[in-house]
């Protein structure tokens, strides 16, 4: 429903005494199965939306990769200390308004509309593009909340609703999540033990999250989903500078 799945199953894996590190591999394994089981149930909200998905899953994949290596070769207090400067962000763009892409046509036939969306959508691809790679980055290196920050981005680059945007970003994080297993499974250490009971729950979840969005308001939704980030943001920089 909300991206934020990983905030209840990697301080579990902790309790349940794993490394931080090999917690964040172990999770990542797992989290597969949450975007098999989104992708399997959200077939109504995908379906006419395959290609954009596909790009979309393209990029993430690429950054989860790059983000898979970092984790393996720069310490983890490097990223962490911007982490809940990049949640804050995800979470106020998501409850920060819309504007209205109305615009009125003067007399002449020159129609700003037009012009104003034909700047607009290439700014949109670009920004788009390296914003998602980013988050394929982030979610291969770090993970906590990459749902919410990607579901933040095509909150504002996607002209597409909200359950239709949700159900791809569910998919399209399963690419960097598998990605980076790939990588760890090689250079890492995954709890292969521990991946199954949470596998089969995010599978569960996966499954059960996009049937719940379709019944709930989608404001309300965008309201809780910001304000658990802005919640998660203020922990973790309390965590990460020691306040």
């Amino acid at each position: 429903m909300t991206g934020l799945a990983s905030l209840v199953s990697y301080p579990a894996l902790l309790m349940a005494g794993v490394s931080p590190v090999y917690a964040n591999v172990t999770n990542t394994a797992a989290l597969i199965l949450n975007g098999i089981g989104s992708g399997v149930s959200s077939s109504r909200e995908l379906h006419g939306h395959w290609k954009e998905m596909f790009k979309i899953l393209l990029l993430v994949f690429v950054g989860g990769i790059i983000g898979s290596f970092l984790l393996l070769s720069v310490p983890s207090k490097v990223f962490e200390s911007i982490v809940p400067f990049f949640i804050a962000i995800a979470g106020i763009m998501i409850l920060w308004p819309e504007k209205s892409n109305a615009y009125p046509t003067n007399s002449t036939g020159f129609d700003p509309k037009h012009f104003h969306n034909f700047a607009r959508n290439k700014f949109k691809l670009v920004l788009g593009g390296l914003s998602l790679i980013l988050i394929g980055i982030y979610g291969g290196y770090f993970g906590a909340a990459a749902g919410v920050i990607m579901l933040a981005v095509l909150s504002r680059t996607s002209s597409e609703p909200f359950p239709v945007y949700n159900a791809i970003r569910n998919v399209a994080m399963l690419a960097a999540n598998f990605a980076a297993t790939v990588i760890y499974a090689f250079k890492s250490h995954i709890v292969w033990v521990l991946v199954l009971p949470l596998a089969l729950g995010f599978l569960c979840g996966g499954y059960i999250g996009p049937k719940i969005v379709r019944l709930l308001p989608i404001r309300l939704l965008k309201i809780i989903i910001g304000i658990l980030a802005l919640i998660l943001a203020g922990i973790l920089f309390v965590q990460t500078y020691n306040i």
